[in-house]
């Protein structure tokens, strides 16, 4: 147990532990470890100041020590991960009533203010009062994210009007978005759904008109999401569509995800040119951990809802991606995945040895179903999972004024006091980690009794 760990909260865990069978169990105690941490130091500081009473949906915008900023935008994808935190959590801890009331606050906003009921799909960015702002355009990605939400919070309500939204919100991407010839899905698009390909006067660093990972990885999580609650045969296409895509395409064959690709899938690469050239590019190409990770616990999570039972081939391939990261971009004095690697001409090195927070969440949940799954593994993905947490614990949670900070102190101590919250930096990512990692560590622990 971390040395730094508060001690109100480690008296918590220790009252909880009283029973001497609890106490022999390490497992056991570092999931009440989290689990308080969760409660006290994540969900209580962003629940219910976060949600706008005011004009609906949630603040965005928070200082480090959690007071409001001035000002206030609400994107798609950030409202969105509210209202899935709130609907998971109101089934996790279902005497907490504020967490059901802030899935049903956070659903009325996407539905009366990000639907875009002109054209149809979701707005990516609107104004304090929800009024659109900013580029007209709409992603895949921000669809994704709203279909996310929609299924949970019909998941954890059993409200119709939710699931037919996210029917809608479906069907409107698919119609829209879905590639017929080479599978997939357009990122990028114009108001009335229309993909928006790459003119040919587009800056060679802009990601205009690729398809790209984060936003494939994120469609396989929705639809994961939507299959649990809507089987409908489209949906199980698609959701079988996306997985071989990632799984067979995007995946490398030395374990990382390209980041971004044309229309036909051909990896956009800038490995044969000068250092130069490919620093200046690194945003469309470079090697990036923390999705790694992620994309690898998102796979099996697929593959186990598609229902395909002795999968080895996915279980594989995503082991093969938690090693890759393992074994280039782990630090191993402290803990942690840095951000960025490339592989040059002249060999492979970490070029941005940052740590930002929600890939090491990632990390811990990948690490921890490793360690379920490969248990005798040289990797020794437990102990790297403890690795990992100590490091959370130490260089990322503020136990002064909650919450994570948005990248480790070891590497980057300014951001100390940089803010708790903005339209890319929420509570969706720890708070999925913590919640798998703690019943994980319960089914593990029960096991070894």
């Amino acid at each position: 147990m971390s040395l730094r760990y508060s001690s109100a909260l480690l008296l918590s865990v220790l009252i909880a532990c009283s029973s001497p069978k609890r106490e022999e169990n390490p497992k056991e105690m570092l999931a009440l470890q989290m689990e308080e941490h969760l409660k006290t130091e994540v969900l209580d500081k962003w629940y219910p100041q976060a949600m706008d009473t005011l004009d609906g949906g949630f603040y965005s915008n928070f200082s480090y020590d959690f007071k409001l900023e001035e000002k206030q935008e609400k994107m798609i994808v950030t409202q969105s991960r509210h209202v899935w935190t709130n609907a998971k959590a109101s089934l996790k801890y279902p005497k907490v009533e504020y967490y059901k009331t802030g899935a049903k606050h956070g659903f009325e906003f996407l539905r009366d203010k990000m639907w875009d009921y002109e054209y149809g799909g979701f707005h990516w960015l609107v104004d304090k009062q929800g009024k659109q702002i900013g580029n007209p355009m709409k992603t895949a990605y921000g669809n994704a994210f709203g279909i996310y939400a929609l299924a949970a919070y019909y998941d954890a309500s059993e409200d119709e009007s939710a699931l037919a939204l996210a029917q809608e919100a479906f069907l409107w991407l698919d119609k829209h978005a879905h590639d017929s010839i080479h599978g997939g899905y357009y990122q990028h698009l114009a108001p009335d759904g229309t993909p928006i390909l790459r003119p040919e006067d587009t800056p060679s660093t802009s990601d205009l008109g690729y398809k790209d990972q984060n936003s494939s990885i994120h469609l396989l999580e929705a639809f994961t999401e939507l299959y649990q609650v809507w089987p409908d045969p489209i949906v199980k296409d698609r959701l079988k569509e996306m997985l071989l895509l990632i799984r067979d395409q995007i995946v490398t064959d030395k374990g990382y995800l390209t980041l971004f690709l044309y229309p036909d899938w051909q990896p956009v690469s800038f490995k044969d040119s000068t250092e130069e050239v490919i620093t200046r590019h690194h945003l469309l190409d470079h090697v990036s951990f923390g999705h790694d990770v992620e994309t690898g616990f998102l796979m099996i999570e697929a593959s186990e809802t598609l229902g395909w039972e002795n999968d080895s081939t996915t279980h594989r391939i995503a082991k093969k991606m938690i090693d890759h990261a393992l074994e280039n971009g782990w630090d191993e004095s402290v803990g942690g995945f840095y951000d960025e690697g490339y592989y040059f001409q002249d060999g492979y090195r970490v070029t941005h040895d940052t740590k930002n927070w929600w890939a090491q969440a990632e990390g811990m949940n990948a690490l921890l179903l490793m360690a379920e799954l490969y248990p005798n593994d040289p990797h020794n993905y437990y102990e790297k999972f403890e690795k990992l947490w100590d490091y959370t614990d130490t260089y990322l949670i503020d136990h002064e004024n909650g919450d994570w900070y948005s990248g480790g102190l070891d590497k980057q101590p300014e951001l100390k006091t940089v803010g708790k919250g903005n339209i890319w930096k929420g509570i969706y990512h720890h708070y999925r980690s913590l919640d798998h990692c703690i019943d994980r560590l319960r089914e593990m622990s029960q096991k070894s009794e």
